[in-house]
């Protein structure tokens, strides 16, 4: 299945060439090197800072190409930022920002199981060494807090993008905070192409989905122990995806087989997004924190309310009372008391779902994305002439 990071790309792609833009990609795949044993981890490990047969194999691309525009979604492990070097100037430089990689080498600001910004807030990489952020070991951690220091000192971020794009304004405050240049960084979300028919409300079954990796920071865990307490009485929650604790969760499940509670396994993007439109709510019980997650636009889109921890970029996408309902994170018992109050409320939920798909129009559509991106290149455009007549 593509990660949200692949279906950003896809999309912008398809929109960008629906509306007669010359597109033409750059990728590297980790199976390059992880079909490599050993040897393709040394190989990673030393491409993460600096590689330049990718900045030359790139360099060589666009100077056949002679882009506008180079648009850069992920430099990890393959390409690295000496991609930016070789540019130059010959073409603007943007960056999109899907996680906290730049400065956080985890990527994702989270540390036994707790929210954890210290390298962000320090400007330093020693916290990330001395507890080994990266899977939980101190010499996977090095090559990339060494990327991290080495673009630092370089002033890759300050002087080589021209444009960087957060996907939320939480992301954008946040990795201002940690060095970004503030004028160089836009906000853009992520988009749902076309105009998705809303499944009426009588048609829907009187269920929650949650659709994601299960993995200790999406925060299922969480979800299952509120069902758990709620009892036999639930709607029935339906869990949609695959991931390392699974069946962890399953097991958990299995403590009160009453409970209705299922486990579809890993579905297509289009049976999810059917589970999705087809369901009175989805929650996501997050516990670190996301970019712009790739479902809350699909429930909007589909006129499903969405219930979201109350933690990082969450809260200000999903709005308490218009289009969703939020919970305190990590506490089951917080997460039953809201949703089981939202479930109870006659029409409620129907409200919600209308609220979901406002949001949707007013924000989400391809349309309204398509001038934000537009927006973006036009200002990076622009920041590159500045620097190309310095």
């Amino acid at each position: 299945m593509p990660s949200g990071e692949n279906m950003v790309i896809a999309s912008e792609s398809k929109l960008l060439q629906q509306r007669e833009h010359a597109v033409d990609k750059f990728f590297r795949y980790s199976d390059e090197i992880r079909d490599k044993g050993i040897r393709g981890m040394v190989t990673g490990a030393v491409a993460t800072p600096w590689n330049p047969f990718s900045a030359r194999a790139i360099g060589k691309v666009v100077d056949v190409f002679k882009p506008d525009v180079v648009h850069v979604h992920n430099t990890f492990p393959l390409i690295s930022p000496a991609i930016f070097y070789s540019l130059g100037s010959q073409s603007a430089r943007v960056l999109t920002l899907h996680n906290y990689r730049l400065f956080c080498p985890a990527a994702i600001p989270m540390r036994a199981g707790r929210v954890c910004t210290e390298c962000l807030n320090r400007e330093s990489i020693l916290p990330a060494l001395r507890h080994g952020c990266y899977r939980n070991s101190r010499l996977a951690t090095v090559p990339i807090a060494l990327n991290v220091a080495l673009h630092r000192r370089l002033g890759t971020w300050a002087h080589q993008v021209d444009a960087f794009i957060a996907l939320t304004g939480f992301q954008r405050d946040l990795m201002v905070k940690a060095g970004l240049p503030a004028e160089l960084v836009h906000v853009k979300p992520n988009f749902f192409p076309g105009q998705p028919l809303v499944p009426a409300w009588e048609e829907r079954r009187p269920a929650v989905v949650f659709a994601g990796r299960l993995a200790a920071e999406k925060g299922v865990e969480c979800l299952v122990r509120a069902w758990l307490k709620w009892g036999a009485a639930a709607p029935q929650l339906r869990i949609v995806g695959d991931g390392e604790i699974r069946q962890q969760l399953v097991d958990l499940a299995a403590t009160d087989p009453s409970v209705p509670i299922r486990f579809l396994g890993q579905l297509t993007g289009a049976e999810a997004q059917q589970e999705i439109a087809h369901s009175h709510l989805l929650v996501l019980p997050s516990e670190w924190f996301e970019g712009f997650p790739m479902v809350v636009r699909e429930a909007f889109a589909f006129g499903t309310p969405v219930a979201a921890s109350d933690l990082g970029a969450l809260a200000s996408i999903v709005c308490r009372g218009e289009n969703g309902i939020v919970f305190p994170p990590r506490n089951p018992q917080a997460l039953l008391e809201v949703v089981q109050a939202t479930w109870n409320a006659a029409g409620e939920l129907e409200r919600l779902s209308a609220g979901a798909r406002r949001s949707f129009e007013a924000l989400y559509t391809e349309e309204v994305n398509y001038r934000q991106l537009m927006d973006i290149y036009q200002q990076a455009i622009g920041v590159s002439q500045r620097r190309k007549a310095v």
